[in-house]
This record gives structure tokens, C-alpha cells and sequence, in this order.
């Protein structure tokens, strides 16, 4: 008798302990009743009535998913790979539970799915300079489908998208001619302003008698600085004439 009534006492304190369940503030019970859904409990002290009724807690809090690296095929088909990191977090337990099987598991294989379609829909150039809206693109489609499952997808960061060795050897080359091609492009401009100026500057010394004198003083000047002895210098007939005057 006092086995069986110590067994009795254990049973009791067994279904006591696993009546009473304490939750954390980000933390939710979704009980089922003999398997149909009942409510959702918590935060803080709930009573679970053993047998009848089964709990399945569910983290509120933000959750950081890695997503695997994809090998993504661009449009103008250069192979790269990638891979991101998502941010998001469960509204609504009873849906997170009820509508899909495992919503971590879904949520990375949807986060897979829908980088290698999205990037795959734009060239190598949009991946590397227009990283934030690829984000928000990959976002709002994640957001939208996984809306059914009470998860609300907050961020997507792209973290890396890395070439083979071919293709950034490939890359620097392009970077390189386009540097050369802006040079040109500089020296040329350059050229032609120079040629505009000077251009002017010939039909003033032409309107300006005063000023063609000035420049061949200014000109005997800078040669005289010069370290050479001798010095020999043209004189123009007409100059002369216009000196004299």
C-alpha cells in the first residue's frame, strides 16, 4: 500500500507541474484542445489541463536567418554567387503554427527561392551598385507570401556577391579601359578649350595693336631671364614702324 500510494503522489505531482506553465514576455502558447486549436495564451502563468489540452510555444522575438549561398545566373548570364541574411519575426502564433508545418524551414526556403529569382532578373552591374533596392524588392515579395503564415518579414540584407577569378580579371580590364576612355575624354576636352581661348586671344592681339606690342616686350623679358649669353630675336618691319609712331 504505501508503494502504491507513493505512485499515486508522484502521478499527482507530475500532472500538478505539467498543469502550470510559465511563459516569458516574448514568448506565446498555442494550446489545442483534444487537437483542434483553443486559444492562445500568455505571457506569464497559464494552466495547461493535462491530456486534454497540448501547448506549442512560439518565439515572438525578431529572428536572424542566414541564407545559404545561391548560385545565381544574372541576365546577361554571369554566373556569381550569393548569399543574405533575413530579419524577421511572428505576429500571429495560431497561423505560424496552423498554417504551415514548419515556418522557419519555409521561410528559408522561400528566402532561397525568391534571391534566385530576383536577382536573377537583372545584370551583374544593377547586383553590385544598386544593392538597396534589390533589398527592398526581395523584401516585399518575402513580406507578401509569407503574410498567410503570420510572419512579417522586416529587413533583407544581401551580404556578398562574390565572381570567380576569370570574371573579376574580366571586370578589372573593363574598369581599365574605362578609366583610359575618361582620360581621353578629359585630354580632348582640354584641347579643344584650349584651342577656343587661344583662338581669342588671337583676335585681340589682332584688334589690338597696343596689346601685340605688349606681348613681344613681355616675351623679350622672359627670354632675357634665360641663362643663354646671346640671344638672337626676330623683329617684325611693321612692329618697328608701330614703335617709332
Amino acid at each position: 500500500m504505501e508503494i502504491f500510494s507513493g505512485v499515486i503522489i508522484f502521478l499527482v505531482l507530475g500532472l500538478l507541474a505539467s498543469t502550470f506553465r510559465v511563459l516569458r514576455e516574448y514568448e506565446r502558447g498555442v494550446i489545442f484542445m483534444l487537437g483542434r486549436f483553443y486559444k492562445v495564451k500568455g505571457p506569464g502563468l497559464i494552466i495547461v489541463i493535462p491530456v486534454l489540452q497540448q501547448i506549442v510555444r512560439v518565439d515572438l522575438r525578431t529572428i536572424v536567418m542566414d541564407v545559404p549561398t545561391q548560385d545565381v545566373i544574372s541576365r546577361d548570364n554571369v554566373s556569381v554567387q550569393v548569399n543574405a541574411v533575413i530579419y524577421f519575426r511572428v505576429l500571429d502564433p495560431e497561423r505560424a503554427i496552423i498554417q504551415v508545418e514548419n515556418f522557419l524551414e519555409a521561410t528559408s526556403q522561400l528566402s532561397q527561392t525568391t534571391l534566385r529569382s530576383v536577382l536573377g532578373q537583372h545584370e551583374l552591374d544593377d547586383m553590385l551598385a544598386e544593392r538597396e533596392k534589390l533589398n527592398a524588392d526581395i523584401q516585399v515579395i518575402l513580406d507578401k507570401q509569407t503574410a498567410a503564415w503570420g510572419i512579417k518579414v522586416a529587413n533583407v540584407e544581401i551580404k556578398h556577391v562574390d565572381l570567380n577569378e576569370t570574371m573579376v580579371r574580366a571586370l578589372a580590364k573593363q574598369a581599365e579601359a574605362e578609366r583610359e576612355r575618361r582620360a581621353k575624354v578629359i585630354h580632348a576636352l582640354g584641347e579643344a578649350e584650349a584651342a577656343e581661348k587661344l583662338a581669342q586671344a588671337a583676335h585681340v592681339l589682332a584688334d589690338q595693336d597696343q596689346a601685340i606690342q605688349l606681348r613681344y616686350l613681355q616675351t623679350l623679358v622672359e627670354i632675357a631671364g634665360d641663362k643663354s649669353s646671346t640671344i638672337v630675336f626676330p623683329l617684325p618691319m611693321d612692329l618697328l614702324e608701330k614703335l617709332k609712331s
